[in-house]
């Protein structure tokens, strides 16, 4: 995975990581241990863990201990939805990882953009959240497997 799809897009950082790596595991249908599953998405073992870690606490993926451990989804792959996945890891992110606009230094006008811009940001967090709550996991899983096709959200 390239560095440019890893921070492109308004997603927290972990997002297309765990995007990958649900989908894959979503296709395999097996436990996988995290180093198949590094090897799969081209990462770190202890990173993936780290990505895996608050999919595992929703409920999303469960994590089997010992020598035939490894990680599998906690629920089919049509009940996991892109906006679970963004919420869940929106709310694990690290300090400075969420992209917050300025602290409380600053007075007036700066201030009150900071404001301005963060209901606009959150606003238009909502409407990405709405528009990724439309697209599973299997539905992302299905489309790696029609070349050519392209992928479309109808309105709700």
């Amino acid at each position: 995975m390239t560095s440019r799809a890893r921070t492109f897009g308004i997603a927290p950082p972990r997002f297309h990581v765990a995007v990958h790596i649900l989908v894959w595991l979503a296709k395999t249908g097996d436990v996988c241990p995290s180093n198949e599953i590094a090897s799969e998405v081209r990462g770190h073992a202890t990173f993936l863990r780290r990505v895996l870690a608050p999919l595992v606490q929703a409920g999303i993926v469960e994590a089997r201990e010992g020598r035939v451990g490894g990680y599998t989804l906690a629920k089919p792959a049509e009940r996991i939805s892109l906006g679970e996945v963004y919420t869940v890891l929106r709310g694990a992110a690290a300090p400075g990882e969420k992209g917050a606009v300025g602290g409380d230094e600053g007075t007036g006008r700066g201030k009150r953009l900071d404001r301005v811009l963060s209901e606009i940001l959150g606003q238009a967090e909502e409407q990405a959240v709405d528009l990724l709550s439309r697209i599973t996991i299997a539905d992302l899983a299905r489309k790696l497997d029609l070349p050519g096709r392209q992928f479309s959200v109808s309105p709700s």
